[in-house]
C-alpha cells in the first residue's frame, strides 16, 4: 500500500521538503565566488549539482532563491566547486548559514583559501578535488535558477588519485540526504556494464522483445 502525495495541495516548502528526502544521496557542489568589487568572498554548498556536459566539460549546480553565489555569478561571470568531503562537514555546515553578503564565509568558518589559477575566487586550500568555472549560462526555473559553467581548470590533491584518477575512498565524498540528515560513502559496490556484444543469442533475443 502507498501513500499518495500531491505537490498543488502540499504547496511548495512542504513538497519541497518530501523531494529532498527521495531524491537522494545528492552530491553536495561547495561554491565559492567573490563580489564585484573583488573583496568579499562567498562560500555556500549547494546539494542540486550534477555535470550537464562533458564535451565542453560543464557543471550545474541550482540557486533556490537569489543567493549570494548566484548574484556573484551573475555579476562576475566566475565560480569555483570545491568538493565536498567528509572530514569537512562542520565547516560546510557553518557555510549555510544566510549571512549578510558583505560577511565572507571563509573567514566566519576559519576556512584556508588559495588562489586559483584562471579564475578570481579563491579555492578552499583543504578540499580534494577543486574545479575553475567560468559562467556559460544559467536557466530560470520557477524559484530557482539553473547556473550552468564551464571547467576551466581542475586540481586534485595528490593523494587522493589512485592510478591517474581520483579515487572514491581517498576523497571521502560526503552528500546531502533529507532533513537534516547527511551522507558518508559506505560500501563501494563494484559491476561492470555489459557490452551488448558480449550477449549470449538468447539473451539478445530476449532484449528485442522489450517495448513490444
Amino acid at each position: 500500500m502507498r501513500v499518495d502525495f500531491d505537490p498543488e495541495a502540499m504547496g511548495g516548502s512542504a513538497f519541497y521538503r518530501f523531494m529532498t528526502s527521495v531524491v537522494i544521496p545528492r552530491p553536495i557542489a561547495w561554491i565559492s565566488t567573490v563580489a564585484p568589487d573583488g573583496r568579499t568572498e562567498n562560500l555556500a554548498p549547494h546539494s542540486f549539482f550534477s555535470i550537464a556536459s562533458t564535451d565542453p566539460p560543464i557543471v550545474q549546480f541550482t540557486s533556490i532563491g537569489r543567493k549570494d553565489s548566484l548574484r556573484n555569478v551573475e555579476d562576475t561571470g566566475e565560480f569555483v566547486v570545491n568538493f565536498s568531503s567528509e572530514p569537512m562537514l562542520k565547516q560546510i555546515r557553518d557555510t549555510a548559514i544566510d549571512f549578510p553578503r558583505t560577511v565572507s564565509e571563509f573567514d566566519f568558518a576559519g576556512i584556508a583559501r588559495e588562489p586559483s589559477l584562471r579564475v578570481r575566487p579563491p579555492r578552499v586550500a583543504d578540499s580534494p578535488v577543486v574545479l575553475e568555472c567560468r559562467s556559460h549560462s544559467t536557466l530560470r526555473l520557477g524559484n530557482s535558477t539553473l547556473v550552468f559553467g564551464r571547467v576551466l581548470h581542475a586540481a586534485v590533491h595528490e593523494s587522493c588519485l589512485v592510478d591517474g584518477r581520483p579515487s572514491a575512498r581517498e576523497l571521502r565524498p560526503l552528500t546531502k540526504l533529507g532533513g537534516h540528515e547527511w551522507g558518508t560513502l559506505g560500501e563501494i559496490l563494484q559491476l561492470a556494464r555489459i557490452p551488448y556484444e558480449e550477449l549470449e543469442p538468447k539473451e539478445r533475443e530476449g532484449s528485442s522483445d522489450e517495448g513490444r
